[in-house]
């Protein structure tokens, strides 16, 4: 057996309930923020102003973020497809985190929290997989 399928029996057999919950609620914040992203595009517009994107790439990354944050969040909250759906979303939350919340500075910035702490959490999941309390699990067993 490789490492990998160690490492993942393990998070399988070591997988409290309360971490089901989590990645239910971490699920449905980043439904949020998609929904937030749709809401106002212009603030995200706004965001990417001073970047070197033609227009037509901003309104991509823009659409790319919101249906991944959508799609994803779902996914994410259901546990489907949640290792594929958090790849999908780190990239977001890295350029959230580096290139978005970090440059207007640490003190006062609630949005780099929320994003570091997002992050972290998509990486802990990332390790964990889906849970007993899941649509995967509950595929597995059909």
């Amino acid at each position: 057996m490789s490492n990998i399928h160690k490492l993942e029996h393990w998070a399988d057999t070591h997988h409290p309930a309360w971490i089901d919950f989590l990645r239910v609620v971490l699920g449905l914040f980043i439904f949020y923020k998609g929904v937030s992203f749709i809401q106002d595009t212009g603030a995200i517009l706004e965001m990417l102003k001073g970047s070197a994107f033609t227009a037509f790439a901003k309104l991509s990354v823009v659409h790319y973020i919101a249906f991944a944050h959508l799609v994803g969040g779902i996914f994410i909250a259901a546990g489907l497809l949640t290792r594929l759906a958090i790849l999908i979303q780190i990239p977001i939350l890295l350029g959230a985190v580096f290139f978005v919340n970090f440059p207007q500075g640490l003190s006062h910035n609630i949005e780099l929290e929320l994003s570091i702490i997002t992050l972290v959490l998509l990486l802990v999941f990332l390790f964990y997989g889906s849970g007993k309390i899941s649509l995967d699990n509950y595929m597995r067993q059909q």
